[in-house]
């Protein structure tokens, strides 16, 4: 059984940095894509950003420039990078993979893990 645990987040002041981590266990073949998401108190999860086969990687515009995703498929762990955090960067964020299992895609998500900019 597939399982992504994050680990990482925390408090920290603005213009301050973290850094998130997610673990993936129970997968032979690693995932194709793996990413972040993330849900602000009364708003609708968004994507931060996705790391694509470890080739490619996609951001929210918001955090282009700020945040750095980065992926060690030995591991199966993704990571990411935030600096320059801002209030608005409060939120859960969430893990999440995808991969084809017998032709068929599908997606597995973490716990979350809460991050909080505030002065």
């Amino acid at each position: 059984q597939v399982q992504l645990v994050e680990s990482g987040g925390g408090s920290v002041q603005p213009g301050g940095s973290l850094r998130l981590s997610c673990a993936a266990s129970g997968v032979s073949n690693g995932f194709m894509t793996m990413g972040w998401y993330r849900q602000a108190p009364g708003k609708e999860r968004e994507l931060v950003a996705v790391d694509i086969n470890g080739r490619s990687s996609s951001y929210a515009g918001s955090v282009k420039g700020r945040f750095t995703i980065s992926r060690d498929n030995a591991k199966n762990t993704v990571y990411l990078q935030m600096n320059s955090l801002k209030p608005e960067d409060t939120a859960v964020y969430y893990c999440h993979a995808g991969q084809f299992v017998l032709g068929k895609w599908s997606t597995y998500w973490g716990q979350g893990t809460q991050v909080t900019v505030s002065s």
